[in-house]
Formats: C-alpha cells, sequence, structure tokens
C-alpha cells in the first residue's frame, strides 16, 4: 500500500485506523471497557499484522454510544442491546425510505399530483 492508498482511507468511516490505546483515550474510557464491548459483540475491531486490535470511526462512534448509557447506569450487556438495536432500527428506517422513494418515482400519480 502507499502513502496515497493510506491517506485517501482517512474518510473512511470503516477504515481501521485507531489503536486500542487511542480509541480508549479518545472516548474517555478504558481499554478494558472496549474489550468488554467486543466480547458483548457490540464491535468485533480488526486486527493488525501483529495482532493488535484497530478501530474504525464507526466503532468509535458505536462504542461512543454504549458508554453513554453505561455512564447513566444501564448494565454493559443491556447498553450493547440497546445500541444494537438502536442500529437496526435506523438501518430500517433508511431501506423504508428507499423504498418509499422508488415507489414514488414508479407511480408519480400516486404523490397526489393528479387532479
Amino acid at each position: 500500500m502507499t502513502a496515497d492508498d493510506s491517506f485517501g482511507r482517512l474518510d473512511d468511516d470503516d477504515y481501521p485506523a485507531y489503536t486500542m490505546g487511542r480509541a480508549a483515550e479518545m472516548l474517555n474510557t478504558t481499554q478494558g471497557f472496549l474489550r468488554a464491548i467486543g466480547e458483548a459483540r457490540l464491535i468485533t475491531p480488526l486486527r493488525s499484522e501483529g495482532g493488535h486490535r484497530r478501530y474504525s470511526r464507526y466503532q468509535l462512534r458505536i462504542a461512543a454510544r454504549a458508554r453513554e448509557l453505561v455512564d447513566q447506569g444501564t448494565p454493559i450487556e443491556a447498553a450493547c442491546r440497546i445500541v444494537i438495536l438502536e442500529d437496526q432500527l435506523e438501518e430500517a428506517k433508511r431501506i423504508n425510505a428507499e423504498h418509499h422513494r422508488t415507489a414514488q418515482s414508479a407511480n408519480p400519480a400516486a404523490n397526489g399530483s393528479e387532479s
């Protein structure tokens, strides 16, 4: 991989750019918390060639949401389940909106444009 290839990935939300230490620092949490949400299968960090955990920006956003819930007193397993359900709901809403747009473009008369 060239430097240009690496630089291009900086805008990729799924690129595993952050080490466990840096991720924990950014989230103001512990590495143990990151391990725990990994064990709960909320996020699965990629591994470097040396076997070290690497996190993407998307994974850090998910981890931050879980930490917010835990800080509010939610047990970690429940927090992870809530975050998973929230993520699934957002995906379902996105798919529903996409289907709605497709249906509207396929049948413009159904949009109320008929007199």
